[in-house]
């Protein structure tokens, strides 16, 4: 007896060649039905065989299409239709928007291969794409995705494209993306007086390769926004480079032309090339210990011994680095500072000062994406987010959140992102950046507005941090006055902690949970400035248990920025020396001034940092945020706990002593242990004072977050004296840093008793 189904399932499963891929499988198994897109995900009806279509359901819930991603979804036999074959029909949108975001795919090996095949038909065009891969969020104007929802739509299909746009077997069966050289979209060599160079459609890679090898430098719009190019091995222009985007020791990406090349030269591991090969395709940071390559390392990279790399991850990258066969600097395309240009205009004005060339096209591009950036921890091969941005955002999988209303959490201030919750999904924007930045700001307001109105929904809720003079509190309260929301405000190591309860799936436990979190800076309830903090977790409260002695906070945001003022906060007298040879005296005469006045405190591991540095000789001021902890970090090449020592332990009254740890640690110092010696040590303190505090209390699990948690020689340290007493949890889908601030707000306001 032939019945009718109906399947709805939610999750990334538009714009991911899912529809195509259930009308062969539908076809396959001799069924008749439809299957459309809709505002919730893609709804099928199906007519057949009972004990059919329910094979049919199993197979395409365990095997879906591969860059898919099923969350929920519901089989229910419903009154008997009968359809003539089976089809994908039009969308249909009966409600507001209700289901995840497509993010951007890397080019899939099929698509690589055909447009370097000289007899393919496609060989040389760069947007070439498929169902499995090329640029979804960043063209997309409006959901489902359709290609009348997207920027592509600009572009009508030939006939070609449109035959294998309807032929079931062909893997651009229903691709929203697909074009050719006939119908598609052309790249536009152009100097930096605007003037376009008479080049061939065919000729115009190898053109920007010879200019690359000649030392020329390019602004290259690649499909999520703009990166500035040249030779990597090429030390004067890196230099150039430098000078003229306005970014002195801040490390460059490097683009490999292929993972073939990058293994000959380097030794990597099997999570790392997972990584080079996933649709995401981030910036890896891996050690350049054993490169045998000679790039100008210390230009790309100066004073650290790692390098980020990346493989091409669209058409355009690949046919460069195909005709160019070594490695380019492959770096945001703005100034420093600013957030990544896309706009052609805009861009041609901010960088033609900047760079000789620029290789432009057509396409226009909506939401604009830096590289995603990823670490792994030598010893445990522990994933660190870096940078959630291209290929990650805007979509957050975690547990499906039940939540009446809707909420906007506005995140925080130097590593913003917004967070935004109008229905049965989470969604979490790009990296946006430094909120001082009034280009930065714009993007940000911009970002939200599209949020908002791209699911036709205003915020009910209103989450800010809350410190008063952030950026992204002070709209977040515009907002709130101009749609009528209730503003909550959200203190941010709080905030912090509940990115990772929420991440592990943590809030229902009922044994109390140690958080550590640990960062440069953030707005106490005391009103001091908290960043060494720990909390317990339990009932859903969290409770601040314990901080880092507090020291003096000197010079407002003018410390977090010259290492050498945290150092002068700590130092004793006996320190005198190593000051007076950092500040002039009208300088320290100053300081003493404010020192004495001063009333605000920090307990904050991230300045405790740059003391450490600042002292050792490392870094006296930063020119890019975090620069003294990372050449703090980039110091140790490996290490072996059992001869490392602790500077300081936490007593009975869970009392950390800032002053006692830096006083012993300036005691090496003075005896002349080497730096490496001391920033083990120091490392070794900071991961024996938590296992330390978790044991006093009888804590078995213990959440870390906040930026100081990037560094992956102190969660390995964790993670060994752990050992099996201990469960350790980190964010894994979120960057540690303020990224996932406006995340764990949302997680906060949900789940924990608000005071």
């Amino acid at each position: 007896m032939l019945k009718t189904f109906k399947i709805v399932i939610s999750g990334q499963v538009q714009g991911v060649g899912f529809r195509p891929y259930v009308f062969v499988l539908a076809s396959k198994n001799l069924l008749t039905g439809t299957i459309s897109n809709n505002e919730k995900g893609v709804i099928i009806y199906l007519s057949g065989e009972e004990s059919v279509i329910r094979s049919f359901y199993q197979k395409l819930i365990n095997r879906p299409p591969p860059v898919s991603f099923i969350q929920t979804s519901v089989l229910s036999e419903i009154s008997f239709r009968k359809f003539d074959d089976f089809r994908i029909a039009s969308s249909t949108i009966d409600g507001k928007l209700n289901l995840p975001l497509t993010p951007d795919f890397a080019i899939c090996e099929n698509c690589k291969n055909e447009i370097v095949e000289v007899e393919n038909r496609r060989s040389g065009y760069p947007f070439t794409t498929c169902v499995n891969c090329g640029p979804r969020w960043a063209i997309t104007r409006t959901f489902p995705f359709e290609r009348s929802n997207t920027t592509i739509d600009d572009f009508k299909m030939c006939a070609e494209c449109h035959s294998e746009y309807t032929d079931p077997n062909n893997r651009r069966f229903h691709s929203q993306t697909n074009t050719c050289k006939t119908c598609g979209i052309d790249m536009i060599l152009k100097d930096r007086e605007g003037v376009k160079l008479n080049i061939s459609r065919d000729e115009i890679f190898k053109k920007t390769a010879d200019l690359i090898r000649n030392g020329k430098i390019l602004a290259i719009k690649n499909t999520s926004g703009y990166l500035l190019c040249c030779d990597a091995g090429n030390k004067e222009v890196v230099q150039n480079l430098r000078r003229k985007k306005r970014r002195p020791k801040k490390p460059f990406a490097v683009l490999y032309p292929s993972l073939n090349l990058l293994e000959q030269q380097l030794t990597i591991t099997k999570k790392q090339r997972r990584a080079f090969q996933s649709t995401q395709r981030p910036i890896v940071i891996i050690p350049k210990t054993d490169f045998i390559e000679n790039l100008t390392f210390d230009d790309i990279a100066p004073g650290l011994n790692q390098i980020g790399i990346m493989l091409p991850y669209t058409g355009i990258l690949e046919l460069l680095s195909t005709e160019l066969k070594i490695p380019m600097i492959a770096t945001s395309g703005n100034l420093h500072g600013s957030p990544i240009l896309f706009d052609d205009k805009e861009s041609f004005e901010v960088l033609k000062n900047v760079v000789d060339y620029f290789l432009d096209h057509g396409l226009e591009i909506v939401n604009p994406q830096d590289d995603s950036v990823v670490k792994y921890s030598t010893k445990f091969n522990h994933e660190v987010l870096f940078r959630r941005s291209r290929g990650y955002a805007p979509n957050y999988f975690g547990k499906k959140i039940v939540n009446i209303e809707s909420i906007l959490a506005m995140g925080g201030h130097l590593k913003s992102t917004i967070a935004f919750l109008p229905n049965d999904y989470l969604y979490i924007s790009q990296y946006l950046g430094n909120l001082d930045n009034y280009d930065v700001y714009k993007r940000f307001t911009y970002t939200i507005e599209k949020f908002i109105n791209l699911f036709d929904q205003k915020p009910d809720v209103v989450l800010i941090d809350s410190h008063p003079a952030y950026q992204s509190s002070l709209y977040g309260k515009e907002i709130t006055k101009k749609e009528g929301s209730v503003l909550y405000e959200i203190q941010h190591h709080k905030a912090h902690f509940a990115s990772v309860l929420g991440e592990h799936e943590l809030f229902e436990d009922t044994d109390p949970i140690l958080g550590v979190v640990w960062d440069g800076t953030g707005y106490g309830e005391d009103r001091q400035i908290w960043g060494g903090e720990f909390f317990r977790y339990q009932n859903k409260k969290i409770d601040r248990l314990a901080h880092f002695e507090y020291f003096d906070w000197l010079a407002g945001d003018k410390m977090a920025k010259e290492p050498r003022i945290s150092l002068l906060s700590l130092a004793s007298p006996d320190m005198k020396s190593v000051i007076n040879g950092k500040f002039r005296e009208e300088e320290i005469a100053i300081y003493k001034i404010i020192k004495k006045k001063n009333k605000l405190k920090t307990s904050s591991v991230g300045r405790l940092f740059d003391a450490v540095a600042s002292l050792l000789g490392i870094c006296d001021i930063n020119t890019y945020e975090g620069e003294a902890a990372i050449l703090l970090e980039n110091k140790i090449m490996n290490y072996n706990l059992e001869n490392c020592k602790c500077y300081c332990n936490v007593n009975s009254e869970n009392f950390i002593s800032t002053s006692l740890l830096f006083e012993n640690l300036y005691a090496d110092f003075k005896k002349g242990t080497k730096r490496e010696r001391i920033i083990l040590n120091f490392l070794y303190t900071l991961a024996t004072i938590i296992i330390d505090l978790a044991r006093r209390n009888n804590f078995e699990k213990i959440v870390c977050s906040g930026g100081v948690f990037q560094n992956t020689v102190l969660i390995d340290m964790l993670k060994e004296l752990a050992g099996n007493k201990h469960k350790l949890y980190f964010n894994r889908n979120l960057a540690p840093n303020d990224e996932n601030i406006s995340y764990g707000q949302i997680m906060y306001y949900i789940n924990c008793t608000y005071p």
